[in-house]
C-alpha cells in the first residue's frame, strides 16, 4: 500500500498480527530486503516494512532538502502515528540502522527495542563529516552522469561487500536486481541528504539512549565491529553480537542465524 506522509508517497507493507516490528533497509535496497524473514517473524509480530525515501516504490523527489535524516525521522513518526501504533520494535540495516537510531534518539518513548545491523551513530568530527560529504557528493554525481548500471557494478566491488562474493550466483543476481530497480535521482539525493557525512553525529549523546539496543555485526566487517564495541562502551543498555563468517550484510549472508537472533532478542 501507499501512504502519503507530508507530500511524499511511501510504499509500506504490513503482515501478521501481534506487537509491531518495523524494518528499515539499507542504501540501494528496498523493503524486499526483508521478505525472506516475514514468514517467520509474522507468526508472532505485525511486520511493517517501508521503502525509505529515494528507494523502491517510494517517491524520489528532485529536492535534496526532502532527504535529510531529520526529515526522514519526522516521516517515520508520522507513519507510526498513521498506523495508530503507540510503540514499535525497530530494526534497521546500515543506512536504515542510522535512521532507526536517529529515530530512537528523537522519540524513545515510541520504541520498545532497537536492533541495529552494521550501523553507526555517524562520524565523530566535523572534518570527517566534511570529507565524507565531499565523497558522497561525487558518488551522487557519478550515479547521474554514468548511469545506475555503472554505479551498481562499482558498488558491488567496494571492500564493504567483499564477503558477498561468496554468495550463490542466484543470491548475487537478486541483490543486483534490487539495486538496479532504484531511481538514480533517489539514490543520488539519498547520499547527499542521508549520507553518514550529512547526518548529525549521535556519539556525544549515545550515553543518554534509554532503549534496550542490540548491535549485530559480521566478524569479517572489522570496521563496524569496532564501531559497535565503541558504542557498547558508551551505554550499558547496548549489547553487541558478532556473527562468524559474515560481513556487512548478515541478513543476506547468514539469514537463518540472523532471523533467530532477532526473535530471541525481541522475546528476551
Amino acid at each position: 500500500m501507499f501512504i502519503k506522509l507530508q507530500d511524499i508517497s511511501y510504499h509500506v507493507t504490513v503482515e501478521g498480527e501481534g506487537e509491531p516490528l518495523l524494518l528499515l533497509h539499507g542504501f540501494t535496497g528496498d523493503s524486499g530486503t526483508w521478505m525472506p524473514f516475514i514468514p517467520l517473524w509474522k507468526k508472532n509480530y505485525k511486520v511493517i516494512t517501508v521503502d525509505i525515501i529515494g528507494h523502491g516504490k517510494t517517491d524520489s523527489p528532485e529536492e535534496i532538502e526532502k532527504y535529510t535524516m531529520q526529515e526522514s525521522v519526522t516521516h517515520l513518526r508520522a507513519l507510526i502515528d498513521h498506523l495508530q501504533l503507540a510503540s514499535v520494535y525497530l530494526l534497521g540495516y546500515s543506512m536504515g540502522g542510522r535512521l532507526a537510531l536517529a529515530y530512537g534518539m528523537n522519540y524513545p518513548e515510541t520504541v520498545k527495542k532497537l536492533i541495529l545491523e552494521s550501523s553507526s551513530p555517524g562520524l565523530k568530527t566535523d572534518l570527517e563529516r566534511k570529507q565524507r560529504r565531499i565523497q558522497d557528493e561525487k558518488l551522487g554525481d557519478s550515479i547521474l552522469e554514468q548511469g545506475i548500471i555503472n554505479f551498481v557494478k562499482k558498488w558491488e566491488e567496494i571492500p564493504l561487500f567483499e564477503s558477498q562474493k561468496m554468495l550463490s550466483e542466484a543470491a548475487k543476481e537478486a541483490i543486483r536486481k534490487q539495486r538496479l530497480a532504484n531511481n538514480p535521482v533517489g539514490l543520488a539525493n539519498s547520499l547527499r541528504g542521508m549520507g553518514t557525512g550529512a547526518q548529525n553525529s549521535y556519539w556525544s549523546s549515545l550515553s543518554r539512549l534509554s532503549i534496550d539496543t542490540l548491535l549485530i555485526t559480521g566478524e569479517l566487517d572489522q570496521k563496524f565491529c569496532q564501531i559497535a564495541e565503541e558504542m557498547v562502551d558508551c551505554n550499558k543498555k547496548i549489547k553487541h553480537l558478532t556473527i562468524n563468517d559474515a560481513g556487512h550484510a548478515i541478513h543476506v549472508e547468514k539469514p537463518e542465524i540472523f532471523g533467530t537472533i532477532v526473535l530471541e532478542f525481541l522475546r528476551s
